[in-house]
Parts: structure tokens; C-alpha cells; sequence
């Protein structure tokens, strides 16, 4: 998309749809957050600025139906903010549903498809639009229907409104004289003229004259609801705002000849006035609305962030990761000086440590997001499976806060969202069933985020039927699995994460208890986190997800098998014993150690990733105790190397998948060494 002066419009293109995309996320998040009963007035002046930053952008980029659309969306957010009509969770949903089809509108055209077509979604918010549907206009709508402010009270308070209106405001068609000039740019008078054309509902334009006077000043007549805030925004977008003034058509000015793109005055569509940026204090008196507060100045909190492609941060990272791994082999090599000589070096490598210590810790945290951006979806989610089951529900989120590396975030996501859907249908009861057991009818479903050291805790917790440990044990008798009644409840939970497993009497449309439970363990675990899991029958169930902050970098156990050099992730690790520290046990030719009172799986290294072995293997082995994915297994190695940070290198593109192996690392002294899959491992021992 290249400007007619030669400027190359595509970079601004793309922060357009990507701002666009904010505030739509801004918008359905306070959507999603009002109360229709008592909506406040900065959630209803932030709404409207929300959909009005949308469409100024794309008028100004020549997408007229996203603009049009928009426009579309602001008429209820002008009327609900005015005080004019109050909101419903009806409008609310419809909302939610217009944010949604412009998002798909916006992401068509960034990506050339075909636009998808919104008539009756546009019809809808029309409705809403019009004070005729007005729920405040229906006498049975009367009882429902929050207070109305008090300057629709009576006709006195209406005349007290009506003088406190901004001039310019929304209304019936208006005309006035539009002066531009003198411009630098001479087509920036047909630019406005297009913008007329692209967006029916601003009105109409008709040049006044032949061309520019003498000054070289070009006189429009205009016909429009719009406010003058509005206007001169949108022709802002165009050519230079300081260069613009709008004013009262003289009554010299032959009349356009045209007619007016509006609807009789008896029933004007409510048009969008000027945007009001956020304030603590959106209204002083609740008599009169309040006058739009000025601008925030440009360059202030805006300016404070700067948007950077992700591959450009992950190739800073891989640049740091570089950088550790020579300090590491600087480190190494130092070693084998002499002792004079490591001396002098000592504070140079101290200093240097301490600073790419720093430096990493800089670049991971810009890679961090807050899980609220995770959480937000949620709330949505809460809201429609409530409505769609016949349920109430109270979400409650904590932690949001709390901070993952992105490339986690987006993995995440799936599995959480079927946590949520299954607490939703198979966990929190129907009010009937709750108020029988003696609970409250809204259910209760928490949501939480904390760091713990090194790790992220996400919790999905609520308080409905929970699990049954005699329904489990039985359908895992069923299912053939060997499920004795001394098992301990930790391990009767984890039976969910059976593949197939489910107590659900009929799995629904919506979530089976435990169907794919087992894809939640998995995909948690391809990520380096653990699922655990704590329920009693009737008293709810709870979910802990424990994440690694970053799968970038890994505090790591190092091993050695047959001379080789693995890595273990440290985080999976339990610990670490002789086999002749546990008891063995052998039971239908598979070796098992117990283990405070639990079996474990042996599982032998060397063989299993075909390492040759040695002509004189380690007289004594150790045996390292793993969990992932609920279960345990213990892991037979030769030695014990120590632990120690690791940079994470992706095997998947240049070598695919690798059976049992997850990474791979450099260490200091130059040697790759696999990163193992503890999970891969966990499955495979409890196979064997």
C-alpha cells in the first residue's frame, strides 16, 4: 500500500490492525465487565472510545465497510453514555457478537480474503441504535430497566441537559461551512471528499465555489449528525487539523444539491459524538453529562511502550544464549591455567558472569506477558457456557498479574480452556442440584496465577460435585487397569489422565469429565510442567498446573550414561538414591524399587537411548526418581554431574522429533547434549 507522494503506508498499515486489535480486547473486556443494572461512566465513555479509535482508523485507511460497521457500533455506546437508553445483557451479548464479526472483518482484509458478510448482525445493532427499541421505551420494560439519570427526570432537568450539551453534539442533520487551508498538499481537499464517500453515515460534502480563493482557502458545505469533535478527528486523519475549521454555513450558501443520508428528525439514528478519553472523574454532576475531558497529551503513556516483533526478541535471546555458552567454555579453559594466572582472570570472569547474568535476566523478562492475558478469554467463556448449561456461575480470577514467557502463554491456552469448559459442565452443579445439597445457586470457579521460585502455579478450582474415588476405581476396573482400593487418593485422581478415561454419565456437546484429560497432562508436559490434581466428592475439584517461567532457559540436572552426557530438567526431578538404598521388587519381569511406600518403574538409560556401552560400566548406579503427567519413575544413570543453567536449542528444525528427547543444549566445553523428555520416559517405564 504505497501513498501518492511515494510513502510507504504498509508498517503504518500493520500497526493499525494490531491497535485495532487492542481495543477490541479492550472492548469485549469491558463488556464484559459492565452491570447493565449500575453501568459506570468511565466503562461507558471507554466502551465508546474503544469502537471510535477502530473506525478513525480505518476511514483513514479506505476500509469503509470495517468504518461503516464500526459506526454502526457506536450509535448504543453514544446513546448508552448519554444516559439516553440503558444497557441490557441483551445489547451486551450483541456487542460481544459485533466485536467479534469485526475482528473477522478487520483480519480478512490484513490477510486479502473476502470480507464476511454482517447485514444481520448490522441490522441488529441498528435496533439497538433506535430509541423506539428502547427497553426505557417499553412500558413493560419500565420494572426492569435500571433508573434513569436523573436529567430525564422530569422537563426542567431535560432543558438543564439539553444547555449543558457540548455544541457540535450528535443529532439531527446539520449544515455547515467547512474551511481547509491553505493546504500543503493540494489533494487533501479530494481526500476529504473520499472520506465522505467511503463512510455514508458522516453525511454529505459539496465544494463551495470553483476552487480556492484568493488566500487559498477551499470552502465545503457539509451536511451531518456527527458532532464537530468527530469531524475534524477524521479529517485530522487526512491532511494537518490545525489547518480546519468548522462553522455555520452562511445563509448566502446555495442550499446542496443533494439529500441528506438520514433518517426524518422524528427518528435521527444516534450518531457518535467526540471520543472522551478515560478520567477517575468522567462526570461531576449526574444531572448533565459531562463535557469530554482534553486529550491525553500524545507521547505519554502510549509512548512508553514500543511494539517489537516476537522473532526479533527470540533472536535476541538465542544471541544471549550464544553468549553464556562461550562464557562458559571461557570459564572452562581459564580452568587449565595456572594458578598466577586464573588469579589475575578471576575478576574479569566474575564481572563478566554477573553482567550476562543481568543481561539474560533482561531479555527473558521482555519476553514476559501477564497471565491476565490469558485469563481475560475466560471470563467470556464463564459467561456464554453459563448461559448456554442454565447455570450460575461466579468467576473469580487472582494473580493475573503474575508473568510467563509468551512463547508458554499461547501453549497454555488450549489447556486451561478445557479445564474451564470441564469445571463448567461436569463440575459446578444446576441451582436446583446445589440448593439441595445446601449450597449457594451461583457456583464458584477461581481461577488463579502465582510464582513460586521458579515456576508459575496456575490453579483452576471450584466448588461443585468434585470426584467420586468409588465411581473412578470402578470404571478403572472396567477399563482393566489395575486400580486396588489401598491406592492412595493422589493416585485415584490420576486416573483421569487415563486416555479415554471418563466417569461422565453422557459426555455433552460442551466437555466429558476426563475425556482428554490425558492431552491436558500432555500438553502441560511438553511444555516442562506438572499436572496435579485434589478433589472430594460433593466439596469441588482443584487443578494445579505448575509451569517453568521460560522454556528458554532450564536449571537442569546433568547425568552421565555410558560415558555420555544427558540433561534431566531439574524441575522433574524428585530425587536421587542408590538402588541399594530402596527395596527392590520384581513382579512379572519388571524391575520396580520402592519408594516411600510407592513401586516406581525402573527404567535403565543406556539402553533404552542406545548408548554403546562401556567395556567397564560404573560399578555403582544411581537411580533418579521423575514425575510427570501425575506419575513416577526412576531413571538408572551411571553418574551424577551436577546441576546447572542451560540454554534450550530446538532439535524439531533440523533433526524432527526425536523418540525420548525433547532439546538439546551446548555445554561448556563445546559438546551438544540431549535435553531429555521426562514425560516420554514416565509413559514408556510404565509400559514396559
Amino acid at each position: 500500500m504505497n501513498h501518492p507522494l511515494g510513502i510507504d503506508l504498509a508498517p503504518l498499515r500493520d500497526a493499525f490492525f494490531d491497535e485495532a486489535a487492542d481495543n477490541l480486547d479492550r472492548f469485549e473486556q469491558l463488556l464484559l465487565a459492565l452491570d447493565p443494572a449500575a453501568p459506570a461512566d468511565d466503562t461507558l465513555h471507554a466502551l465508546f472510545r474503544c469502537a471510535h479509535s477502530v473506525k478513525g482508523g480505518a476511514a483513514a485507511f479506505g476500509l469503509a465497510d470495517a468504518a461503516r460497521f464500526t459506526h454502526r457500533i457506536e450509535a448504543p455506546l453514544d446513546r448508552w453514555r448519554r444516559r439516553e437508553q440503558p444497557p441490557s445483557a441483551a445489547a451486551v451479548d450483541t456487542l460481544l457478537a459485533a466485536g467479534d464479526a469485526l475482528r473477522a472483518l478487520l483480519g480478512a482484509h490484513r490477510a486479502g480474503r473476502p470480507a464476511p458478510a454482517l447485514d444481520a448482525l448490522a441490522d441488529r445493532l441498528e435496533a439497538l441504535a433506535d430509541p423506539a427499541a428502547s427497553p426505557a421505551a417499553s412500558p413493560a420494560a419500565s420494572h426492569a430497566a435500571p433508573p434513569a439519570a436523573p436529567h430525564a427526570a422530569s422537563p426542567a432537568g431535560s432543558a438543564a441537559a439539553a444547555d449543558a450539551a457540548p455544541a457540535g453534539a450528535a443529532g439531527a442533520p446539520r449544515r455547515l461551512e467547512l474551511r481547509l487551508g491553505p493546504p500543503d498538499d493540494p489533494a487533501a481537499a479530494a481526500g476529504l471528499v473520499e472520506l465522505f464517500a467511503d463512510i455514508a453515515e458522516l453525511g454529505r460534502i459539496e465544494p463551495l465555489g470553483d476552487g480556492p480563493a484568493a488566500d487559498g482557502v477551499r470552502r465545503f458545505a457539509v451536511s451531518t449528525g456527527c458532532g464537530d469533535a468527530e469531524l475534524l478527528e477524521l479529517f485530522g486523519l487526512h491532511t494537518d487539523a490545525s489547518r480546519l475549521s468548522l462553522g455555520p454555513l452562511p445563509d448566502t450558501a446555495p442550499p446542496p444539491a443533494f439529500a441528506p443520508a438520514f433518517a426524518p428528525p422524528s427518528t435521527p439514528p444516534a450518531a457518535a459524538p467526540a471520543p472522551a478519553p478515560a478520567s477517575a472523574n468522567a462526570s461531576a454532576h449526574a444531572s448533565a453529562p459531562a463535557p469530554p475531558p482534553a486529550a491525553a497529551p500524545a507521547g505519554s503513556a502510549a509512548a512508553a511502550t514500543l511494539r517489537v516483533p516476537v522473532d526479533k526478541v527470540d533472536l535476541l535471546l538465542d544471541q544471549v544464549g550464544e553468549l553464556v555458552i562461550a562464557q562458559s567454555m571461557l570459564l572452562q579453559q581459564c580452568a587449565a591455567l595456572e594458578a598466577a594466572a586464573q588469579q589475575r582472570l578471576e575478576p574479569a570472569l566474575a564481572a563478566l558472569q554477573r553482567q550476562l547474568r543481568e543481561l539474560q535476566d533482561t531479555v527473558l523478562a521482555v519476553r514476559m506477558v501477564p497471565m491476565g492475558a490469558v485469563f481475560a478469554r475466560f471470563v467470556r467463556l464463564a459467561r456464554e457456557l453459563a448461559a448456554q448449561l442454565g447455570k450460575r456461575v461466579e468467576l473469580v480470577l487472582e494473580g493475573e498479574a503474575t508473568e510467563l514467557d509468551k512463547g508458554m502463554v499461547e501453549r497454555i491456552v488450549d489447556p486451561l480452556t478445557h479445564l474451564v469448559r470441564n469445571a463448567l459442565d461436569h463440575g459446578i452443579e444446576a441451582p436446583a442440584e446445589r440448593r439441595a445439597r445446601g449450597k449457594p445457586d451461583a457456583g464458584r470457579l477461581v481461577i488463579a496465577a502465582a510464582q513460586e521460585g521458579a515456576s508459575v502455579l496456575i490453579t483452576v478450582r471450584d466448588d461443585g460435585a468434585g470426584l467420586s474415588r468409588a465411581r473412578l476405581l470402578a470404571k478403572a476396573r472396567e477399563r482393566g487397569l489395575h486400580a486396588p482400593d489401598t491406592l492412595a487418593d493422589d493416585q485415584v485422581w490420576a486416573l483421569i489422565f487415563a486416555p479415554g478415561f471418563s466417569t461422565a454419565a453422557a459426555v455433552t456437546e460442551v466437555s466429558g469429565r476426563g475425556v482428554g484429560m490425558d492431552v491436558v497432562a500432555r500438553n502441560v508436559a511438553s511444555i516442562g510442567g506438572t499436572v496435579e490434581i485434589d478433589a472430594a466428592e460433593g466439596r469441588g475439584l482443584t487443578v494445579r498446573v505448575r509451569l517453568p517461567l521460560t522454556l528458554a532457559i532450564l536449571d537442569a540436572l546433568l547425568v552421565r550414561v555410558a560415558g555420555e552426557c544427558f540433561v534431566l530438567p531439574l524441575q522433574a526431578v524428585v530425587e536421587s538414591f542408590r538402588p541399594e538404598d530402596a527395596a527392590p521388587a520384581c513382579i512379572g519381569g519388571r524391575r520396580l524399587v520402592r519408594l516411600r511406600d510407592a513401586l516406581l518403574p525402573v527404567l535403565p538409560l543406556q539402553p533404552l537411548l542406545r548408548v554403546p556401552a562401556l567395556p567397564d560400566p560404573a560399578p555403582r548406579r544411581v537411580l533418579v526418581a521423575v514425575e510427570a503427567e501425575g506419575a513416577r519413575a526412576a531413571l538408572e544413570v551411571d553418574e551424577l554431574i551436577g546441576q546447572q543453567q542451560v540454554v534450550v536449542k530446538n532439535l524439531l528444525a533440523n533433526c524432527g522429533p526425536v523418540e525420548h528427547v525433547s532439546a538439546a543444549t551446548v555445554l561448556g566445553d563445546g559438546r551438544v547434549a540431549l535435553i531429555l523428555d521426562i514425560g516420554s520416559l514416565v509413559r514408556h517405564a510404565r509400559r514396559a
